[in-house]
């Protein structure tokens, strides 16, 4: 069954209400990654001016929250946003994100794609609640739902941390990187039980954590540690 025909169409509307209130130029915000045990974070940006609504309404067709789309779908997706409108992503590493927590990171993926645009934003339409931003904006729990220039954002950062992550498996590809993207699959926990985290896992997450502290428990012989044969 495909998902696409039944998901929800983002519309305009928030869109045509900001420039409305006279702001020139709008971004729209989202990020993927939170949940992944492995990788980076990534934040999507899409900038927005009043003229170009009528070239996103042409693309409205193509456009759903990022999870509701096959790969296929957000590929084609991908190609036609990232031809017509001005978009940027952000990233945040893995280590990072173990040093600051996944809320600070959030934001600071946010805002190194906000800083990547190739004009500053006078408004914010960003996915979700909690977050700190000088410049003006409207948070909106599951934006990506309702908002197109959220649910752009959101099929670009799915997209170029999708490829990251299959890059990533050549360099790991006991993992299986390629397939469930970082995310906690029984694949995924089988070749964590087998070989412990790899480089890119995150450390911070009680997965990881976990596992880590089951592989300092076992027991590791080495030759000269095995018994004498009597």
């Amino acid at each position: 069954m495909n998902r696409f025909r039944f998901a929800r169409k983002p519309t305009l509307a928030v869109e045509q209400a900001t420039f409305a209130d006279g702001h020139v130029h709008i971004a729209g915000l989202d990020e993927v990654g939170r949940g992944a045990w492995a990788g980076p974070l990534v934040a999507g940006a899409v900038l927005l001016t009043a003229a170009e609504l009528a070239p996103c309404r042409r693309l409205r067709r193509l456009v759903r929250d990022s999870k509701t789309l096959s790969e296929k779908q957000r590929e084609r997706a991908y190609d036609a946003l990232t031809q017509k409108i001005a978009w940027a992503v952000g990233m945040v590493s893995h280590a990072e994100l173990d040093c600051c927590g996944l809320t600070a990171a959030n934001q600071l993926a946010m805002e190194r794609a906000i800083a990547a645009l190739p004009r500053q934003p006078a408004f914010l339409l960003v996915d979700g609640r909690g977050f700190l931003f000088a410049v003006p904006n409207r948070q909106i729990i599951d934006g990506d739902n309702s908002v197109f220039c959220i649910a752009a954002a959101s099929i670009i950062a799915k997209v170029t941390r999708d490829r990251m992550m299959v890059a990533l498996h050549r360099r790991y590809p006991a993992y299986g990187f390629a397939h469930h993207k970082g995310y906690g699959t029984p694949e995924h926990q089988a070749a964590l039980t087998q070989f412990g985290p790899c480089a890119i896992h995150r450390r911070s997450y009680r997965p990881i954590f976990d596992c880590m502290k089951t592989k300092e428990r076992t027991p590791s012989f080495r030759k000269s540690d095995k018994p004498a044969k009597l």
